[in-house]
């Protein structure tokens, strides 16, 4: 059928109590949504990046008490996992989706990525839009706008990501629930996109190609 666009009780889900309840609502209403969108943008991602890219839709497995607080698909280019690579992500909150590039701290590479940012903060620093928001937790929802960091700070954020251990960077766009629901499905499709053609570069750096 295809991707219909989130609805209030997509976001709603996040408020149900309880881990059982909550993630019955999770592979009833919002899964289903998650893996349309994976199955239109691995093969987008995949011609934008030059590498074949699996998807992989959160299950929350390990959780035994606490609900998930968000939930989301992501893209890496190994069918058994994405955690341990550069990836991409869409996702929500109760009160937002976020559609990312993540290096994080599961990624044994990452200072090697970090270390190619850093040589290439130039480019990046002036050619992330504005707009474009960056986290360097993918469990808090907090974000740190682009257009409100120097290039100094960008580069102090590419340092963490090299020498703490735990440290991981994300840089995308969020979009509040009622902008996401009165976009729907083909504005959100066409922004997901956009957003995606703006945070390739990234990948490639992390890649090491042009």
């Amino acid at each position: 059928m295809g991707f219909t666009g989130f609805t209030k009780e997509d976001f709603n889900v996040f408020l149900i109590d309880g881990l059982e309840a909550r993630m019955e609502a999770l592979k009833e209403t919002v899964r289903p949504k998650l893996e349309d969108l994976g199955g239109y943008f691995a093969p987008f991602l995949s011609s934008l990046t030059d590498d074949e890219m699996f998807v992989h839709v959160a299950k929350h497995a390990r959780r035994t008490i606490n609900p998930p607080k968000d939930t989301w698909v992501a893209f890496s280019n190994n069918p058994r996992g994405y955690k341990m690579l550069p990836h991409f992500q869409i996702g929500m909150w109760n009160t937002h989706l976020f559609i990312w590039f993540a290096v994080i701290y599961e990624a044994p590479q990452k200072e090697t990525i970090a270390a190619r940012f850093s040589k290439k903060l130039a480019k990046i620093y002036k050619e992330t839009p504005k707009d474009f928001v960056w986290s360097v937790d993918h469990t808090k929802p907090e974000t740190i706008g682009h257009g409100q960091l120097s290039k100094d700070e960008l580069r102090a954020l590419f340092d963490r990501l090299q020498n703490v251990k735990k440290a991981e960077l994300l840089c995308g766009y969020t979009i509040d629930k009622e902008k996401v629901i009165q976009l729907g499905s083909d504005g959100l499709m066409k922004q997901i996109e956009d957003v995606f053609q703006k945070v390739a570069p990234l990948y490639r750096i992390s890649q090491n190609r042009k």
